[in-house]
């Protein structure tokens, strides 16, 4: 599988030699040209050191591997991941999966990071095709981390992977009941969006506001087409011998 891993700090760097270790096409993407001359020519990351980046690592700083990823990693700092999903936005696939490994919430907008990547990606149905998996691991359990993702003993040997990941589904029944839920849920929703605003926002969302604003915006004016579709209807046009044929976006 071809995966580009946005983001070569030590998270991403572990992560991205996580994945060639099982076998992919991995590419790992620095935001700045320094950043990644320095990981060619060293062939290690410092805030990993002492482990390698084998040459079958991709090491850029340019997106334009998403273009063939099937999968892409986000792990760049919090303060980052929006103008990095917006960057990437045009040239994903339209089939990509996305996968969201960056930790904490935006400053300006206490927005977790998978929301903010849904908004920048269009991660709901109909819009991009892009699914956004929140990877829930803030505790690991006493698994390793960092350095030690590297898969690999002392002695060079693979060692298996002593993570603990948290995924959770509730059946409200099994809990409080589904009527007490909705009252404390619809209690909680009323109280955020009554707090006191943030300069300069007359409005507060909750979660799943945004999304369905945007699907009344779809339902309307359409879809829009990223990069990667315009392409690829001007290609089964030109396959096609359809000359006559002129998108308004050419």
């Amino acid at each position: 599988m071809k995966i580009t891993v946005l983001g070569s700090g030590g998270w991403g760097t572990a992560l991205a030699l996580l994945l060639l270790d099982n076998g992919n096409d991995v590419t790992l993407w620095s935001f700045m040209e320094e950043e990644c001359r320095v990981l060619r020519e060293k062939r290690e990351n410092p805030m990993l050191k002492g482990v390698p980046l084998p040459e079958a690592l991709h090491l850029t700083s340019s997106m334009d591997a998403l273009g063939e990823s099937e999968l892409v990693v986000m792990a760049t700092p919090s303060f980052a991941v929006r103008a990095t999903a917006r960057r990437a936005a045009p040239l994903l696939r339209q089939d990509a999966v996305v996968v969201s490994v960056a930790k904490g919430i935006e400053k300006d907008t206490a927005l977790c990071l998978t929301q903010v990547i849904g908004e920048e990606l269009g991660g709901y149905k109909g819009y991009g095709y892009a699914t956004v998996v929140e990877i829930l691991s803030a505790a690991l359990q006493s698994g390793l981390f960092l350095r030690d993702l590297d898969g690999k003993n002392e002695d060079g040997t693979i060692r298996p992977y002593h993570l603990g990941h948290f995924f959770l589904v509730i059946d409200t029944e099994a809990f409080l009941g589904a009527e007490a839920f909705k009252e404390t849920a619809g209690t909680i929703l009323r109280e955020l969006r009554n707090s006191r605003k943030a300069p300069g926002q007359d409005r507060i969302y909750t979660a799943g506001e945004k999304e369905y604003e945007a699907w009344l915006s779809r339902k309307d004016k359409g879809i829009p087409l990223t990069g990667e579709v315009q392409k690829e209807f001007i290609l089964i046009r030109d396959e096609l011998e359809l000359p006559q044929i002129r998108f308004p976006f050419e």
